[in-house]
């Protein structure tokens, strides 16, 4: 029997999950305020405010989970403070009386000491700025009556991962042959997450006995490094590495005083100037699933920026 679920935004997450949900059988209700998604007939794509508790109590009636995918409408601590909460806090609640799981797609901001290897039973108590609103948001999450789970993933890479790290800053250029700047050291070991290995771990940990609040760790390869990854996409690309620059989190943060754009940029520049690494395996393990093969994930990722950039503008 085809089973109900419902995914609250369509970016890169979201938008995956209902399309691989759709592509096993199952019938996906999309909410967007803009009615975007992929075009299928088992996806539902419907205008609506997930944060509306009527718009969303009658969207996720019959729903065996939720997904919510939703974001900040702005990179800011401040934004997220204002906006996430109350959104989340909403479907905490509806999904509670529908007797729906939650299953949110989440981030390593939380990690109390990221210079360490980061491991599901780390602690996640990180105060301030965009971290502490990430802390605040998973301790809401394990005291809802909710069923929940959260699945962390580090930077994404793949199809439609557009305003990423592994996205719009690497990919055009070395497409275009390009000199790429990068943030912190391009060499300093990084765990990237592969976007659909994210959306087959929320998808399957749906299905998991419920459990009060679940932290887990999406399938991610071993770290790499930004100069691994663009060595990745440029071998799948048949193209010649292009020269690449790091900017150190120290000057990011001088230029952050002056221009807020970059301040945002610059609070997370911890990730980048060394040692970044989280582990997956004992969520492997629980999942079943294992992380795409390197070489198979850039390929994919290349193919879809080529036809992406085909739409949208020549990188040259």
């Amino acid at each position: 029997m085809m089973t109900l679920y419902v995914v609250t935004g369509a970016g890169p997450v979201g938008w995956t999950i209902a399309e691989q949900l759709a592509q096993r059988g199952d019938t996906v209700r999309l909410l967007t305020r803009s009615g975007s998604g992929p075009d299928h007939p088992s996806v539902e794509r419907l205008r609506a405010d997930a944060s509306d508790p009527a718009a969303l109590a009658s969207a996720i009636a019959g729903a065996a989970a939720v997904f919510h995918c939703i974001h900040g409408s702005a990179y800011t601590a401040e934004a997220w403070r204002r906006e996430l909460p109350a959104a989340e806090a909403v479907i905490l609640d509806a999904a509670h009386r529908e007797g729906a799981v939650v299953v949110f797609p989440e981030s390593l901001y939380s990690y109390s000491n990221p210079d360490a290897v980061m491991t599901e039973d780390a602690e996640r108590a990180a105060a301030g700025g965009k971290r502490g609103v990430r802390t605040a948001l998973l301790a809401a999450r394990a005291a809802s009556p909710a069923s929940t789970v959260s699945v962390i993933a580090s930077d994404f890479y793949g199809p439609r991962a557009r305003t990423a790290h592994a996205g719009e800053r690497m990919i055009p250029a070395i497409l275009a042959g390009k000199a790429i700047q990068l943030v912190g050291d391009p060499g300093a070991p990084h765990s990237f997450t592969y976007v659909p290995d994210l959306a087959a771990a929320m998808i399957t940990a749906a299905g998991l006995p419920r459990a009060a609040d679940r932290v887990l760790h999406a399938p991610t390869l071993p770290a790499l490094s930004q100069r691994a990854m663009a060595e990745a996409f440029a071998l799948e690309a048949g193209v010649a590495v292009p020269p690449l620059r790091g900017i150190p989190g120290w000057l990011l943060r001088a230029l952050g005083t002056v221009l807020p754009s970059v301040r945002e940029v610059a609070e997370m520049a911890y990730q980048f100037d060394r040692p970044f690494v989280m582990d997956s395996s004992a969520s492997e393990r629980l999942l079943g699933r294992t992380p795409t093969p390197l070489g198979q994930a850039a390929a994919e990722t290349v193919r879809w920026w080529r036809e992406d950039l085909a739409v949208t503008g020549s990188p040259a």
